[in-house]
């Protein structure tokens, strides 16, 4: 699923094209994108709105229109917006048509995507309710997430993945992190002392600028807006590493599962605490 670094690449390549236009033909082919709102009735609310901004929360595009709607576009497993047409793809799910001639395309291979079309009044309660703080302002420091971690009994893994916790960071920069702070993915979140939480916000800030660097990861599905791929999947420190040497230490990584998802870290540089340790084995 693509996570901030993604989503910030793809607002970054869009941004240039969307804002100032004028949409002046929307077509939205799958019903799914819009559900349980009709996807016509979507479609012709969207024509004749001006585009005066694109921003990001989290893992949302903000598509905000001078008239103070917005379009929240969540692009979650395998969606992308890509400049085009895109008319012979059997994926595009939806295409708009600018009042410059050019096209914006949405695409979705597996239709987990949406869009939300909502009213002024409804935009920053709907964001507010669902995404927490934005890791990388400058405002979010060690002791607002020591905060969100104080009383988690989950582990620390499982906290990351709660937008609610840290906005935009996905199952990819949370082991990323992980591995740059030296905490196992196990531990329970409220365990972290106060040198331990600023690791793990130096080490989150690191692996998002760096995924921003790089344009994100592709690993499948993911592209810029351009057609192009992201290149962070070629500076991964651990994910999809298992039976790799860690490049800190040289043992090798291993596998195994955190809040059902799959997860990658080094067990000598992210050592186990002895319940943990004894629990599985490691």
């Amino acid at each position: 699923m693509p996570e901030l670094p993604e989503v910030e690449s793809v607002r970054r390549g869009l941004a240039p094209v969307l804002e100032g236009r004028r949409l002046r033909r929307v077509e939205i082919a799958d019903a799914r994108l819009t559900r349980p709102f009709d996807p016509g009735e979507v479609a012709r609310a969207l024509e004749g709105e001006r585009v005066k901004a694109l921003d990001r929360r989290g893992k949302y595009l903000v598509v905000r229109f001078e008239s103070g709607r917005a379009l929240l576009i969540h692009l979650r497993m395998t969606g992308s917006l890509l400049q085009g047409d895109l008319r012979d793809d059997p994926y595009r799910r939806a295409v708009v048509r600018l009042d410059d001639g050019s096209d914006v395309a949405y695409r979705d291979v597996r239709r987990f995507g949406t869009w939300l079309l909502l009213e002024p009044e409804e935009v920053e309660p709907y964001l507010d309710a669902r995404v927490g703080a934005e890791p990388l302002e400058r405002a979010f420091g060690a002791a607002a997430l020591a905060a969100k971690l104080a009383k988690r009994r989950a582990p620390v893994k499982a906290a990351l993945l709660d937008q609610r916790t840290l906005a935009g960071v996905g199952n990819i920069y949370a082991d990323e992190a992980l591995w740059r702070a030296r905490i196992h993915p196990l531990r329970e979140a409220r365990s972290l002392d106060a040198d331990e939480v600023k690791a793990l916000r130096k080490g989150v800030r690191d692996a998002l600028q760096l995924g921003i660097r790089r344009q994100g990861s592709t690993l499948r599905d993911y592209r810029l807006p351009d057609g192009g791929s992201g290149g962070m999947q070629a500076e991964f420190k651990v994910y999809g590493r298992a039976g790799e040497p860690c490049e800190r230490c040289g043992t090798p990584i291993e596998r195994i599962r955190v809040a059902g998802r799959g997860t990658w870290y080094c067990p000598f540089c992210q050592p186990a605490p002895a319940e943990i340790a004894h629990r599985t084995g490691s």
